[in-house]
């Protein structure tokens, strides 16, 4: 296993940096179209969790209190989506439901339903960005 692994962060290490910058904004891209398909499946009372669904681009900064995982920076080929910020704490809550309300899955359906378009899309432009850089 860690053969395998140094063997990866050997071949990660030589994608020039010219295609690492040619694949960041297919990953964009691909993080705003899940956005948009979680804000079409996001329950809407007052809109406010909807509107808390942000992506975030490498580099960048997720908003405090977003959920999965909080505040945090973007890696290098890394476009984060989150739902939640600092007036909308509980997107957890309507996600998983809790005692007195029943779940309203908006966040994981979303992802299921676009992982392999999304992946597709991201290889392809992989694909592309080392073949035009060799």
């Amino acid at each position: 296993m860690a053969k395998q692994s140094a063997r990866l962060q050997r071949r990660l290490a030589a994608i020039p940096k010219a295609a690492k910058q040619a694949v960041a904004p297919a990953l964009t891209r691909a993080g705003v179209d899940l956005a948009m398909s979680m804000r079409f499946l996001a329950p809407v009372d007052s809109g406010d969790l909807r509107d808390s669904i942000t992506v975030t681009a490498p580099g960048e900064q997720t908003p405090p209190y977003s959920q999965p995982g909080g505040s945090r920076v973007a890696g290098e080929l890394e476009v984060i989506v989150t739902a939640g910020n600092e007036d909308v704490r509980y997107p957890h809550l309507v996600e998983y439901g809790a005692a007195n309300a029943p779940a309203q899955p908006f966040f994981w359906p979303a992802f299921r339903l676009k992982r392999k378009v999304l992946a597709q899309r991201v290889k392809r432009a992989v694909r592309k960005a080392v073949k035009e850089a060799k």
